[in-house]
């Protein structure tokens, strides 16, 4: 079995995770989409949406409104398994919500491309 959180794996996911937050919170739609397995096994479950597919996701993206994206970043949580397979979770806060709390967590796996989102879900609950 290869290792759980072996450090140069996790120092890989950990750069995609930093650069695809990058993306997010500026609306580099161009860069999110390329964060993504481009095929229609591909899921996004978001705050009121449920995306199923590459092209979904991708047209979500497009139409998203580049509004209140900033965000702090809390409690991210990046576990490999092996070379090919990792999980990130993180919580986040927007001053535009307060007194609410995002939950994102997603599934990494590497591609001959590189590392890509093929599942995904966030929410927003109010503050425990």
């Amino acid at each position: 079995m290869h290792p759980i959180n072996d450090p140069d794996v996790v120092a890989e996911v950990e750069d995609a995770f930093r650069r695809y937050e990058a993306a997010l919170v500026s609306n580099d739609v161009v860069a999110l989409d390329a964060f993504f397995w481009m095929d229609e096994r591909t899921i996004r479950y978001g705050g009121s949406e449920s995306l199923h597919g590459y092209s979904a996701i991708a047209a979500f993206r497009a139409a998203r409104s580049p509004v209140d994206l900033a965000r702090t970043l809390e409690n991210t949580v990046i576990t490999t398994f092996g070379r090919n397979f990792a999980t990130a979770s993180t919580l986040f806060r927007r001053a535009s919500a307060p007194g609410r709390i995002g939950r994102q967590m997603q599934t990494w796996v590497r591609m001959d491309e590189g590392w890509r989102v093929v599942a995904a879900h966030v929410s927003v609950i109010a503050k425990p």
